[in-house]
């Protein structure tokens, strides 16, 4: 949704540029209604600035932001009512306000990143976990949660999949892999260090390379062949990772699900042979 893309880029963005995206995400309705010039007038900028704009969020021109802002609303008008909930969370607010307050802003989030998602880079993305002979799952903090998550998903179904969470052991991994071998970096910024160099690295290597990030300007997407964006649901307390685990999480189990399908009869033996193991290890109720 464009909205949500305009919220992701809007910190990136300088002070003019900024005050453009202000206006529309304030008022999505009003920001449709006249010309780029009039735009501009209105934020106290100029029509370059709001062309500018449109370019920063990778679009053609400003009737392309118009004609996504249309189609946003007219979504949204299809949508059932709902009781609009902010993100933020006052010390006041009772028990039921919290719980509507993260619900809402994770089922945002859910639906902002699946009407976002590209087909075409996931299935691409799928292809190339699907054929890996291994698959090296990079990933920090709180991305190294989703790493894990991504390793037993991919690894439950056949797929030599490991996590590497740490800076060495990730880059010593990268050297290693072949044209043969896939990747898949998971970083909300985009940025962080410690997943950009085992990523560059396994690319020199011939690995396909596949990046699951919030900021599909950032430079983890630009160095991987196939990069999958995710939205926030940013709360009070629920920034940065903890605001976009969910959707991500949605992105890798998208992923894992398509996998499994390329991969049908591997896969479904796979959890066939796995099956008995949790329950071989579930405690029972003592007899009295």
């Amino acid at each position: 949704m464009i909205t949500a893309l305009i919220r992701t880029e809007l910190p990136r963005m300088s002070g003019s540029l900024r005050k453009v995206g202000e206006l529309v995400l304030a008022d999505p309705v009003a920001a449709t209604h006249g010309s780029a010039a009039e735009l501009g007038r209105r934020t106290g900028t100029s029509q370059a600035t709001v062309t500018r704009f449109c370019r920063a969020l990778g679009l053609d021109s400003y009737q392309h932001l118009l004609i996504e802002l249309a189609q946003e609303q007219g979504r949204a008008g299809a949508e059932p009512p709902a009781a609009a909930l902010g993100p933020q969370i006052g010390p006041e607010d009772d028990l039921d306000q919290v719980i509507g307050v993260v619900a809402e802003a994770d089922l945002r989030a859910l639906r902002q990143t699946a009407d976002r998602l590209d087909r075409e880079a996931l299935e691409r993305a799928a292809q190339a976990l699907a054929r890996a002979r291994r698959i090296d799952v990079y990933g920090v903090g709180g991305s190294g949660i989703v790493a894990r998550e991504a390793e037993a998903r991919l690894f439950g179904i056949g797929c030599a999949a490991h996590a590497r969470t740490e800076v060495h052991a990730a880059e010593t991994s990268a050297a290693l892999l072949t044209p043969s071998d896939a990747v898949l970096a998971v970083s909300h910024s985009g940025a962080t260090r410690e997943v950009l160099e085992p990523l560059r690295l396994a690319a020199e290597r011939g690995a396909a390379t596949v990046a699951v990030t919030g900021d599909p300007r950032s430079p983890i997407a630009q160095a991987a062949d196939v990069r999958l964006t995710s939205s926030s649901g940013e709360t009070s307390f629920r920034h940065g990772n903890f605001g976009t685990r969910h959707s991500v999480l949605l992105i890798v189990d998208c992923l894992y699900a398509r996998v499994a399908q390329l991969t049908y009869e591997r896969a479904t033996a796979s959890i066939a042979l796995t099956a008995h193991i949790a329950d071989a290890h579930t405690a029972r109720p003592r007899r009295r």
